[in-house]
């Protein structure tokens, strides 16, 4: 599964055609199960939905809460079609180790990434009988301009390792630079050297998007599960072999050129409804 927090709401339509002018009225809380039964929920609210304090962010009725070591994920949402019911419950998320790794994404400083949690713990608890505990992963983005304007593709893969994660960034620039970035932490959230694999290219996803990642010298990645398909991105599991070692994580491809469409827009906005009216009652 997994968790999205936003302020200014990347991938909603609404912030698009507000003109990006106020991030705060577009805020949201995504969260996305996978396998059957799976669902898909980011509702976009406005300001009057938005409270946070120094250990706490909260839209809506969800909430992300830091407390003792922990990141603990109240969720009280609707998905959205075609499956629309109540997603209700607690996700926890446990490091192992905590990373001052701050990663600049574009060399005027427009896009950052800092990946706080590289390696940890989540289990959940939510209705519907999602009830589990696993491998996570905790990670934030920063921007001051839209994706779309400063790049024209972009992919990231997380994968667990012995003792730790790798961590690969790959993407082309408007500016025909491109972004080449491989990190490895061990559990404890340190960085350790890395020889960055090469670049390869796997199947596309069902809506043909474009997907690579690194991989050994002669080895092919491959998909192992999809996790959310859509005509301008891909979120899926897949296996691939670094350092001569097997390992299966979670991989993320974005066509901007197609996101860039205004076609795409009122797609998207079924799957992203607005409330802007949504209010605490205190």
């Amino acid at each position: 599964m997994s968790v999205i927090a936003f302020i200014g709401s990347v991938f909603s339509p609404w912030y698009r055609w507000s003109g990006r002018r106020n991030p705060a009225n577009h805020v949201c809380i995504n969260v996305a199960t996978y396998g059957r039964g799976g669902r898909f929920t980011m509702t976009d609210r406005g300001t009057a939905a938005l409270r946070q304090s120094n250990d706490t962010f909260q839209v809506g009725p969800s909430q992300l809460r830091w407390r003792g070591g922990r990141l603990e994920i109240d969720v009280d949402e609707v998905s959205s079609l075609p499956l629309v019911s109540r997603i209700k419950g607690r996700i926890t998320l446990t490091p192992s180790g905590l990373s001052d790794v701050e990663l600049p994404l574009h060399p005027e400083g427009t896009h950052v990434w800092r990946p706080f949690a590289p390696t940890a713990r989540i289990d959940v608890d939510l209705n519907r009988g999602w009830q589990w505990s696993g491998h996570g992963y905790f990670d934030a983005n920063f921007g001051t301009r839209a994706l779309e304007d400063d790049f024209s593709y972009w992919t990231w893969g997380r994968f667990p390792l012995q003792g730790g994660s790798a961590c690969f960034y790959d993407a082309a620039r408007r500016d025909g630079g491109t972004l080449a970035v491989g990190v490895e932490f061990d559990e404890n959230g340190n960085v350790r050297p890395l020889d960055l694999p090469p670049l390869t290219r796997f199947s596309r996803s069902l809506w043909a998007v474009r997907r690579e990642t690194r991989a050994d010298p002669g080895h092919r990645p491959r998909q192992v599960k999809s996790m959310l398909d859509a005509p301008f991105y891909s979120r899926s599991v897949v296996r691939t072999q670094i350092n001569g070692r097997q390992t299966t994580g979670v991989h993320e491809a974005l066509d901007l050129n197609r996101f860039a469409s205004p076609l795409l827009k009122p797609m998207l906005a079924v799957r992203v409804p607005r409330r802007a009216g949504w209010r605490f009652e205190d």
